[in-house]
């Protein structure tokens, strides 16, 4: 039986990949600006004093991911943390093909829209080099973790690496897949009493998942319903 492809990855091969290479005059596929790889990072400090929250986190990384992390381990002694080369201090997952396309599809569509007084993706996080990187402050926004099992905040470092050495490049790429999301006012009780926020996705973003994001009753309002 043939696993199905993922939604985005469909899309990019359809609309976005198509577009890519009208844009940047690329005639050879391997050219055309793709994303090659997303990394989970999460950084536990106090793992050097009780090493069962490390393993709690790589147990959450793994349910995120759908894939085994690993430890990472510290390169260098710094005294004043009581750290030693070669201690573990957190964990760290590499999603790529398939499993990559499927966790920025739960990230866009399932997790950004449980951050609490979310305002967008900038537009601007990007390393110099075509490469972005996206910060949340909990976990628990995914909704494969059991708040029942997984009671201790902790947050993450996403990082989404392209094929691409430019910015320009690799922003005009996350436009055309639809990941770039931005709410025109932030989501809070009051501001949903009396101004219901809208959901500004660019035309670009796979229909499917701008339906995920509307349907979303008290997280994202659709002005045209």
């Amino acid at each position: 039986c043939r696993a199905m492809e993922p939604r985005l990855l469909r899309h990019y091969k359809s609309y976005a990949r198509p577009h890519l290479s009208e844009q940047f005059q690329r005639g050879n596929p391997n050219q055309i600006p793709k994303i090659e790889k997303v990394v989970l990072n999460v950084g536990v400090g106090e793992a050097t004093k009780n090493a069962k929250l490390l393993a709690a986190v790589v147990g959450e990384l793994g349910v995120i991911a759908g894939q085994k992390a690993l430890i990472t381990r510290a390169r260098k002694s710094v005294s004043n943390f009581h750290l030693r080369e070669g201690m573990p201090i957190g964990a760290s997952v590499t999603l790529r093909k398939s499993r990559m396309y499927e966790f920025l599809d739960r990230l866009v569509a399932l997790a950004l829209p449980r951050v609490r007084d979310f305002r967008g993706i900038r537009r601007k996080a990007f390393d110099g080099h075509g490469n972005y990187s996206l910060g949340l402050t909990e976990q628990l926004v995914f909704p494969e973790l059991n708040p029942d099992k997984y009671t201790r905040t902790q947050g993450m470092n996403i990082t989404l690496v392209t094929s691409s050495d430019s910015d320009d490049e690799a922003l005009f790429l996350f436009e055309k897949m639809g990941l770039l999301i931005a709410i025109s006012i932030p989501v809070t009780p009051l501001n949903l009493a009396v101004n219901p926020p809208f959901v500004n996705i660019l035309p670009d973003c796979p229909s499917d998942l701008l339906a995920s994001w509307r349907n979303r009753a008290g997280l994202c309002y659709d002005p045209g319903s």
